[in-house]
Order: C-alpha cells, then sequence, then structure tokens
C-alpha cells in the first residue's frame, strides 16, 4: 500500500491506494444528507430523472426508477449502501496507481453517486488524479455545474436560481472538502 509521508501532513491525512479505502461513515452519511429521502420517485430538477430513496436513480439490478415507485427508509437505506459498494468497485477500478486520502475518496464517491461511474471516467477529475495532480483535481469539481445543460452556478438577479442551485453548492461544498482533505 503506497502511503505519503505523514510528517509531511497537514489537515488531509495519509494517501493510500485507492484500493485500500472505502466509503467512510461520515462520508456516508454525507451522502443521505444531501440527498435527503423520499418515499416515492420524484424528479428533484428540470431534466433530472425520477429518483427515490436517498437519490437512486435505479436498483440493483440495473432496472431504472419510474415515476410511482415507492420505497420505504429502510430500503432505501439498504439501496444506497448496496449502489455506493458497485460504485466504490467500479471507481477502484479507474485509478489502479492512484493514492487518495480519506477524504477526497469520500468526494469522489460522493461524485459518483450523483453523476455517476461514465461521467467520471471521462472527467478531468480523474485524468488530474492519474496525473498526479491532486489540487487540480480537485479544482475540476468546480467544471460539474451543470443540470440538463444549464448552468446551475446562474444567478438571477444577484440571487440564486431556484431551477438547480443546490447542484452547484454541492459542487462547492465538495470542492471545499477536497481542498481540506489535501496532504
Amino acid at each position: 500500500m503506497a502511503v505519503n509521508n505523514p510528517s509531511s501532513q497537514k489537515n488531509g491525512g495519509v494517501r493510500v491506494a485507492v484500493a485500500a479505502l472505502s466509503l467512510s461513515v461520515a462520508g456516508f452519511a454525507s451522502w443521505q444528507a444531501h440527498e435527503g429521502y423520499t418515499d416515492h420517485a420524484v424528479i428533484p430538477t428540470k431534466g433530472d430523472v425520477p429518483t427515490i430513496g436517498h437519490g437512486s436513480t435505479r436498483y440493483e439490478d440495473g432496472s431504472k426508477v419510474k415515476m410511482g415507485d415507492t420505497i420505504t427508509r429502510k430500503r432505501a437505506a439498504e439501496l444506497a449502501r448496496n449502489l455506493a459498494a458497485e460504485d466504490e468497485r467500479k471507481f477502484a477500478a479507474t485509478l489502479p496507481d492512484v493514492t487518495l486520502t480519506q477524504g477526497e475518496y469520500d468526494v469522489y464517491i460522493n461524485y459518483v453517486g450523483q453523476f455517476g461511474i461514465g461521467n467520471w471516467n471521462r472527467s478531468s477529475m480523474r485524468r488530474n488524479l492519474v496525473a498526479g495532480n491532486y489540487v487540480k483535481a480537485c479544482e475540476s469539481l468546480k467544471l460539474y455545474r451543470f443540470a440538463a445543460g444549464y448552468d446551475c452556478s446562474t444567478t438571477i438577479n444577484g440571487k440564486p436560481n431556484k431551477r438547480c442551485w443546490g447542484v452547484w453548492t454541492r459542487q462547492l461544498g465538495r470542492y471545499n472538502s477536497c481542498m481540506a482533505a489535501q496532504p
């Protein structure tokens, strides 16, 4: 397992091989808090797809959430954990020789949970991590601020837009957490 010199660490901790990490309890709790909970399928932002529970857009068998679907709180937590575990396996495969801090790992798994592994695979975050550019990878988080082609960082008369401002503020939160996790 690759580990940075602990004596050179600031707030972020040590970097270890991605394959040796897993989503922390705090990371999973943060995911649930950001996603909230719905017992029925909803479309969270204009142009989005139906989600249920803690933001799940699909079930473990790959079938998509459909409007009219319902779920219990217990099943929602189980579904979120199962999908997060699947995302983690796919995520680790994209970074075979990369090391991350726990905080960085939690941030990027949170991103994958919202935007999907396909977007992660094409992302500048992944490219920057593979190249060893950790701060640039954090900065790249701010590029992912669109929902259905709309720039969610847009203000209207100096006020947050009502369409998808939460997408933008969540990205800023990820960016801040990522920067705080830098050794």
